[in-house]
Formats: C-alpha cells, sequence, structure tokens
C-alpha cells in the first residue's frame, strides 16, 4: 500500500532553514509527481510545491524563491528546503501523491517559525 512518511520539521528562527522530507513506499515513485502541501491552524490546507517526475518544479508565490522541491528516486524520497523562513511559513506540511485517481497523505511534520 502507498505511504507517505514526512519528517524534518521543528522549530526554526525567523530567516532560518529547514530541510523537510517525504519518503515513499508502495508504488513506483519515479513515476509520479509529488506535491507538498502546509496547513496552518484555522486555515485551509494549500499547495506549496509540485516536483514532476522528471524533476520540474512549480510553486506557490509564497514559496517562490525561498523553497526548493528536489528528489531522489534511488532512494524513493523527495525533498523541501527551505529557507528565509517568516512565522507565517509556521504550519504542518504534507507530501501528497496521486495514484490511480486517488490521493495519499502522509501524516505531516510540524514547523513551527518563531523567536
Amino acid at each position: 500500500q502507498v505511504q507517505l512518511v514526512e519528517s524534518g520539521g521543528g522549530l526554526v528562527q525567523p530567516g532560518g532553514s529547514l530541510r523537510l522530507f517525504c519518503a515513499a513506499s508502495g508504488f513506483t515513485f519515479s513515476n509520479y509527481a509529488m506535491r507538498w502541501y502546509r496547513q496552518a491552524p484555522g486555515k485551509e490546507r494549500e499547495l506549496v510545491a509540485i516536483i514532476g517526475s522528471s524533476g520540474g518544479t512549480t510553486y506557490a508565490d509564497s514559496a517562490k524563491g525561498r523553497f526548493t522541491s528536489s528528489r531522489d528516486n534511488a532512494k524513493n524520497t523527495v525533498y523541501l528546503q527551505m529557507t528565509s523562513l517568516k512565522v507565517d511559513d509556521t504550519a504542518v506540511y504534507y507530501c501528497n501523491v496521486i495514484s490511480r485517481g486517488r490521493a495519499y497523505w502522509g501524516q505531516g511534520t510540524q514547523v513551527t517559525v518563531s523567536s
């Protein structure tokens, strides 16, 4: 079965950096685009980044210039490198894949940006 496990979140000061990881299993990882979403308290879940199967990326305006997604198909892992973090980046971050018409989510990893 499809499993996504995020890690790498934590507490960081404004201006700091974090690298998130999403380990995937249960599907042919290299064939699928992967997405990063986030959900802040009291807000809807929002798309942060998409990385295609060949590595092409698309970012939300809020992430452009600060976040970079990459993938290692040999390790079935997708990454989200976040720099210049802001208080508004505080959220639970999720990775997502759509396989055979169904969306799969990990459990999320908490990112807290605070001084």
